[in-house]
């Protein structure tokens, strides 16, 4: 697909002078095959943009290493990432790996280079880093976009159009459930749950409390039932996960995690309930998801007021695959340094997820609510 294509398939909104940048862009690429390897694919997200070349790409992996160059397109390949940034000078990073165990040294490393950087989600493993990581970002006046996707996506934008109409009426609450598969509870909350954290905040601001049950097959979770998961995302516990976050005006965000017999995920979604209806965002449907409208005070469908009807994405605003979406925030990135704003999800953003997924846990430690900014940093679990 050309970029111009690109742009009016699955950019959406995005302007033309956005997507024709007078720049020119070099960019790197930071993987490592066999420890959180590429991510979410977003060795890829340079391609088809002409004005941004693909300078190298950086993995110990030799076999990883080769096959990301191709991917990519990238003219070089390093083994040491260092050693990439310190020779090619580039503009842009993508941190692609979904191990978080070198996220802080490869981000610190990139900033201290000037160049900005776009990184797989969630930011860090823990507070103490994503504070870390946000003062490297200012110290060096970087911009880092976070790779919570749903954020740039059209039908988000879709929804908050609607929202901001009244299509429900006032929001009342949110309800929100992880994927719910083998991962269900603590795993599930960091991997997924920063998705869902993230659109509460994006849709009610920032929480102001949480009040949180975390339990492993109905026992009370304590630092003797802390796990490795399956993820490299730090440590995580529970099988069972039910939180409450307050907000401005009155409004309660649920999030909830459980395991069972049901492994689909097809649960794995966002509920905004308003005076007037309730608008659901399919997040399990990425990047292809359309929101769905029930026009109902009661919150549930009768004769009155019909049946939950899908509510169709323009033909501009589809997105088809996760390359086109990891593009989306790439763009963004690069018209936040152009016009010397915050990117869409900024390190601000990606470390609330972190430090409202801290809070569950911390919630469940003391047994009772925890207030936000959370003023113990350090990690509940240890």
């Amino acid at each position: 697909m050309n970029r111009r294509a690109l742009l009016q398939s699955a950019l959406g909104g995005l302007s033309l002078a956005r997507a024709q940048s007078r720049k020119q862009y070099r960019a790197a690429i930071i993987g490592h095959t066999g420890a959180g390897n590429y991510g979410h694919e977003w060795d890829t997200t340079w391609n088809g943009l002409d004005f941004v070349e693909v300078v190298a790409v950086a993995d110990v992996d030799e076999a990883g290493r080769r096959k990301a160059a191709q991917r990519s397109h990238a003219k070089r390949a390093y083994a040491d990432y260092r050693e990439m940034l310190q020779k090619e000078k580039p503009d842009l990073v993508a941190i692609c790996p979904r191990a978080l165990d070198l996220r802080l040294e490869m981000i610190t490393a990139a900033a201290k280079g000037g160049a900005h950087i776009l990184v797989e989600k969630p930011l860090a493993k823990n507070l103490t880093e994503a504070d870390a990581i946000a003062h490297i970002a200012a110290e060096n006046r970087v911009k880092m976009e976070v790779g919570l996707v749903m954020r740039t996506m059209p039908l988000i934008r879709r929804a908050r159009d609607m929202v901001a109409a009244g299509e429900i009426g006032v929001l009342q609450e949110i309800r929100a459930r992880g994927k719910e598969d083998r991962r269900a509870g603590g795993e599930d909350m960091v991997v997924l749950g920063s998705h869902l954290f993230d659109l509460m905040r994006l849709f009610a601001g920032n929480p102001r409390w949480v009040f949180a049950h975390v339990s492993e097959d109905g026992r009370e979770i304590d630092r003797a039932r802390v796990r490795v998961p399956t993820e490299p995302v730090g440590p995580v516990a529970g099988n069972q996960i039910a939180a409450m976050f307050a907000f401005d005006h009155g409004v309660h965000g649920y999030f909830g995690s459980k395991a069972s017999d049901v492994l689909t995920g097809k649960r794995f979604g966002f509920y905004l309930y308003g005076s007037k209806g309730i608008l659901f965002i399919p997040i399990t449907e990425y990047p292809g998801g359309e929101p769905s409208l029930l026009r109902s005070d009661t919150w549930r469908p009768d004769d009155r007021a019909g049946e939950w009807r899908r509510i169709e994405q323009p033909a501009s605003d589809r997105v088809d695959n996760r390359q086109q979406a990891n593009t989306l925030m790439a763009m963004d990135l690069i018209e936040a340094i152009e016009k010397g704003r915050q990117p869409a999800c900024s390190v601000a953003d990606g470390r609330w997820t972190v430090e409202m997924t801290q809070g569950v846990y911390r919630s469940q430690m003391s047994g009772g609510r925890v207030e936000f900014p959370l003023k113990e940093r350090r990690p509940p679990l240890g």
